[in-house]
């Protein structure tokens, strides 16, 4: 560094090139051992993406399975569990936790603090390695002939000593895939405690940024006691201790104990991030500052809190003592309260809003309703007279997708379209992208919505057999499996075309009013070529169109306000 300018490397930039982080190195290995925040994000992007399809694979073959009584694909019943179990472990451990942190987070967090990268950046490459390592043992455990415990990996085992091997590796994939959760999770705290710019306080903070800080928080507080209960597993196992096998004088209800403090807690470390997608999308295509801010950065962390004090509603059926299921009724009852005042907020945003309907705010709106639907199921099942009927039920099933599923999906669709021009510097095809939303909405909802009924009728989960009178529900969630997929594959496809045929992206396409629209599309290497203009989140007024860009610039007086204050603090 040079009279306060960043030198550039030799060969900076293609020829004719605008210097940016994509080219600012070539070569593999440039990649995988970059300390940059936005490569490490587009690794996991790429990384999350691959578990997706993935786990989405597994789904269709056990809805194909399921498309008639008796079976379609499979020999027997084994294999049936085995890719449950594989399609469970591989969404929830690989995709829907780390999905929007790793990915989106990594990339977006820095640039909406106006930094130059995460606060210890070869923590993050290293959380990036650890969770390529979880997922490959993942992939593994199918290698060697796979595993049919379902994605809990409750107790008891099989001691069968084919099964000991995917077992071991399985357990070690979550540990591991833990480790790399905690480590994003502490850089996320440190970051946003530590490169905050002069002038923005935490109310002045994107809403995205609340929700990664209440979910880091989950994500080091909770996440080391599922690493602990899965080591202890794995000795077990190997040991003939008895910790949670009755045969070894242990108690499998303590495993689930363990697990559900750590998998309740876990599940608003998949919906806060989407939840922090959200408020952006809202609050940028209806061009309002967010409806009571302050109440819904607070819910965050009020959801975060509660959500480590409610496992006990998973265990209803286990035995426990009646006192205890009256109050882990009511305390999951209480947790809908700040997720009631999110939506609610949401709603009063977009009341007289000029809102404009672009793909990222289609996947919004389906946000807010698959979340919805999930979220008002779910109270039926916080009803411990209702959950003793429903529980292991479609109904679960069901409740569970809409939520976690539909919901972070969609969130998870929606902020990778309102980024994906700051991240590759293209547009992509916008009427494709609306057809792939609207397959993605039809897909899900005909996937989902019959298993309601059905469970309400008593169709158990986890059966790769029933009886005729659930033959039609089965057929449905089929068909809407596959039109599912098919707006998935859709994405991939014009996304992939975008990076070579796409549009040029101006720095801010869609008017949004946070610190990282101020970097270039792709953004340089440093993120921003000259220091941003630090402003509260969601001040829209600030910016206007420009019809040379077909992008939004920021005003002239705010520019020049903003230098004339940054002049001062230098």
């Amino acid at each position: 560094m040079a009279g306060g300018v960043v030198e550039k490397p030799a060969g900076y930039g293609a020829p004719g090139a605008v210097p940016n982080y994509l080219n600012h190195v070539a070569g593999i290995k440039s990649w995988l051992i970059t300390l940059d925040h936005k490569r490490i994000g587009i690794m996991y992007l790429a990384a999350v993406t691959f578990a997706l399809l993935l786990g989405g694979f597994f789904v269709l073959l056990l809805r194909t399975e399921l498309l008639q009584s008796g079976g379609v694909l499979f020999k027997n019943n084994e294999y049936y569990n085995k890719f449950f179990t594989l399609h469970g472990a591989v969404m929830v451990f690989m995709f829907i936790i780390p999905g929007i942190p790793a990915s989106l987070g990594n990339f977006i967090l820095p640039m909406q603090l106006g930094a130059k990268d995460l606060a210890l950046p070869r923590l993050n490459l290293m959380s990036l390695y650890l969770y390529w390592i979880g997922a490959v043992m993942f992939v593994l455990v199918l290698v060697f002939g796979g595993l049919d415990t379902g994605w809990t990996l409750y107790p008891p085992y099989s001691l069968d000593r084919d099964t000991s091997i995917p077992l071991l590796l399985a357990l070690s994939a979550v540990f591991i895939l833990g480790f790399s959760s905690i480590l994003t999770g502490l850089n996320f705290i440190v970051t946003m405690h530590r490169l905050r710019p002069v002038g923005m306080t935490m109310y002045d903070m994107p809403l995205f940024l609340w929700a990664l800080y209440a979910t880091a928080l989950i994500q080091v507080l909770a996440t080391p006691v599922i690493g602990l209960t899965l080591g202890l597993s794995a000795v077990e196992h190997i040991g003939h201790i008895g910790i949670f096998l009755p045969q070894y004088g242990g108690d499998p209800v303590l495993y689930q104990h363990f697990f559900w403090f750590y998998s309740h807690p876990a599940v608003y470390i998949m919906i806060l991030p989407a939840m922090g997608v959200q408020s952006e999308l809202i609050a940028t295509f209806s061009r309002k500052h967010v409806f009571g801010y302050k109440a819904i950065a607070w819910s965050s962390i009020a959801i975060a809190a509660i959500g480590f004090v409610v496992w006990g509603h998973h265990m209803f059926v286990a035995g426990q003592s009646p006192t205890a299921g009256i109050i882990f009724s009511f305390i999951t009852f209480f947790v809908a309260i700040p997720s009631a005042i999110k939506v609610f907020n949401w709603v009063a945003t977009l009341y007289k809003g000029s809102i404009e309907l672009k793909t990222p705010m289609l996947y919004g709106l389906a946000f807010m309703y698959l979340f919805g639907v999930g979220g008002l199921t779910g109270l039926f099942l916080a009803a411990i007279g209702n959950n003793v009927h429903l529980h292991d039920t479609y109904f679960v099933i069901a409740h569970f997708h809409m939520v976690m599923v539909g919901s972070t999906l969609n969130a998870f669709f929606g902020g990778v379209h309102y980024w994906w021009p700051k991240i590759t510097g293209r547009m992509y095809n916008e009427k494709l992208a609306v057809i792939a939303c609207i397959l993605v909405f039809i897909g899900f909802n005909l996937a989902f919505m019959p298993q309601f009924v059905a469970g309400t009728r008593g169709m158990p989960r986890r059966y790769a057999n029933y009886v005729d009178e659930f033959t039609i529900f089965h057929q449905l969630s089929t068909i809407g499996a596959y039109i599912l997929g098919a707006g998935v594959l859709l994405q991939v496809v014009y996304f992939i075309a975008s990076l070579k045929n796409g549009k040029k992206a101006p720095k801010n396409p869609w008017g949004a009013a946070t610190l990282e629209w101020q970097a270039d599309s792709p953004p340089d290497f440093h993120n921003f070529t000259k220091p941003p203009i630090v402003m509260a989140a969601y001040d829209f007024e600030n910016w206007e169109y420009d019809p040379n860009t077909g992008g939004y610039e920021l005003r002239k007086e705010v520019v020049e306000a903003g230098h004339s204050l940054a002049t001062v603090h230098n």
